[in-house]
């Protein structure tokens, strides 16, 4: 009987079989001659183009989901969390403003609010945050922490027509009050240069030609102050000029 089994297995292995399916296998994928330019492209990478194509739409996707959805719902929230500090600064406690930390009653019940410290490292994305660090290097200016202040007013980037230049302006306070006077007039005259107008420029002129006063270079603060007379004699500084002007040329024998 095991005889007979033996014979009737049969062995279905054919060579020339799996040579034919191999050849199969591996036989080219056929292009179309007749196809060109950006045709032919995508049919001799049609895989590679899928993938490059899929992979655009999820950066699209993201990148549309940051700005219209993540971004405005963190803009919100920074607003909200920034009005305390607003409050606080504009009253003048400008420790509370830069630190928070007082209890207050949001719509969301009681609790600790934030200070420009807090919101513009948190929310550094956002305008509010990038505002921030203007209001939190005022608030160092203000408490005397000069070195601080000069970091988190560098921080801020805005071309805002009044804060941009005070912001520049304020660095250049603390260098004044640091005893780095040309580092002072360095900034001075990049504020009053950064948005002409009849408010900010005549005010760091006058800053930067008062800084060249403690430095004796009465030379150079007189070629400021005249300016001020001709450029912007209606200001504030304009009304005051002349008796800057007669100053240093009896200090310097101008």
């Amino acid at each position: 009987m095991s005889d007979l089994t033996e014979e009737t297995k049969v062995d279905n292995n054919d060579p020339d079989q799996n040579v034919e399916e191999t050849v199969a296998e591996k036989k080219p994928r056929v292009i179309d001659p007749s196809l060109q330019g950006l045709e032919l492209f995508y049919a001799k990478n049609k895989t590679m183009v899928t993938y490059v194509g899929g992979g655009l739409v999820l950066i699209i996707a993201a990148f549309c989901f940051y700005k219209f959805y993540y971004l405005p719902d963190k803009e919100k929230e920074a607003a909200n969390e920034v009005f305390w500090a607003e409050t606080y600064f504009e009253k003048d406690s400008f420790n509370i403003a830069l630190k928070g930390g007082n209890m207050i009653m949001a719509a969301e019940g009681q609790k600790q609010m934030m200070g420009f410290e807090t919101v513009a490292d948190d929310y550094s994305m956002t305008k509010t945050g990038n505002l921030s660090n203007y209001y939190a290097g005022i608030c160092l200016l203000r408490t005397g922490q000069f070195e601080p202040a000069i970091e988190r007013l560098q921080k801020y980037d805005g071309n805002d027509a009044i804060i941009g230049p005070i912001a520049i302006g304020a660095i250049g306070d603390c260098n004044m009050e640091l005893s780095r006077i040309d580092e002072a007039i360095k900034f001075y005259l990049k504020a009053a240069e950064k948005n002409s107008n009849s408010f900010t420029t005549p005010l760091f002129l006058k800053k930067a030609g008062f800084a060249y006063e403690q430095k004796a270079s009465y030379k150079e603060a007189l070629s400021i102050y005249e300016r001020i007379q001709k450029e912007y004699s209606k200001s504030s500084e304009g009304k005051e000029i002349e008796r800057d002007i007669a100053k240093v040329k009896a200090m310097g024998n101008l």
